[in-house]
């Protein structure tokens, strides 16, 4: 290596510096204690029992709360997005340009004040029975229910489904549907058997968007549940309220397994997407 590279090596590892000590300072090291309270009890044992916690009967039931929500949650996101993004696809560039900000706009807003004000439209009292009762019809209950925490959830993550999408189906080749078409493929035989197949990738990375933080998420439910309604998120954030650090560790460490589980599935399946058309 002559001078020249060393000099540009060295500015790079200087230039790096600022993002390994952020890594190392607010990723790595609040792992390594999560870990630690996470493999240990109060007296500093080793013991499993704080991650095997999430199938005590309490925490399982959570969990299961938690898997109808974000099952619920993934499968509306889906079947929303498809027929958006397909609709924006058609769309001349400006057009498309305008549709796909208007998707990313609400995520410019805070968190918190988008799910207060879908909680002021949810309401009993709220501006959705106010305009059902102005047309004659009966006002809707709710607020404080499952229904209300699955809205909240498909309100928040649409966007970490759409976009995606929108990325995967954008880069299909347009000849190739064209081709499909002058075979005599109708549009839904088109859609299932190309469309589909290539925006895969997309798919599964917007599955994992959404399905993990809404299964973890615990402001949805205090908010729009009326706190009644226990996420795993919930629960986790009350272990460590309350001052249970090691169980509320272990369940978190739980819940990031299946995390890297899902992003295992998703890499590996990342590439078949592309190659699965069939005609």
């Amino acid at each position: 290596m002559n001078e020249t590279e060393a000099r540009s090596t060295n500015r790079r590892s200087l230039l790096s510096g600022p993002y390994l000590v952020w890594i190392i300072g607010f990723t790595v090291l609040p792992l390594i204690v999560i870990f630690r309270f996470a493999l240990s009890d109060g007296a500093g044992h080793a013991t499993l029992s704080n991650i095997t916690a999430i199938f005590s009967p309490i925490h399982r039931k959570a969990m299961w709360f938690s898997l109808k929500i974000a099952i619920g949650c993934t499968v509306f996101c889906i079947l929303l997005s498809y027929p958006m993004v397909m609709a924006m696809k058609h769309l001349g560039l400006s057009k498309k340009g305008f549709s796909l900000f208007i998707i990313i706009l609400p995520m410019w807003m805070n968190f918190i004040l988008r799910i207060l004000a879908l909680q002021m439209i949810l309401s009993n009292n709220g501006i959705l029975n106010l305009f059902l009762t102005k047309l004659g019809f009966e006002p809707l209950r709710i607020a404080n229910t499952e229904t209300a925490v699955m809205i909240g959830a498909v309100y928040d993550y649409l966007p970490y489904m759409m976009l995606p999408i929108y990325t995967a189906i954008m880069e299909i080749n347009e000849d190739v549907i064209e081709a499909a078409k002058d075979l005599g493929a109708g549009s839904f035989t088109v859609f299932r058997k190309i469309i589909l197949p290539l925006s895969l990738p997309g798919l599964l990375s917007g599955t994992v968007m959404v399905f993990v933080p809404s299964m973890t998420s615990f402001v949805i439910s205090n908010l729009l549940g009326g706190g009644k309604l226990q996420l795993i998120g919930n629960v986790i954030e009350q272990e460590f309220m309350t001052g249970n650090r090691y169980v509320g560790s272990g369940l978190s460490v739980a819940l990031m397994i299946f995390v890297l589980i899902s992003m295992a599935f998703t890499m590996r399946h990342n590439t078949e997407g592309k190659e699965s058309v069939v005609w």
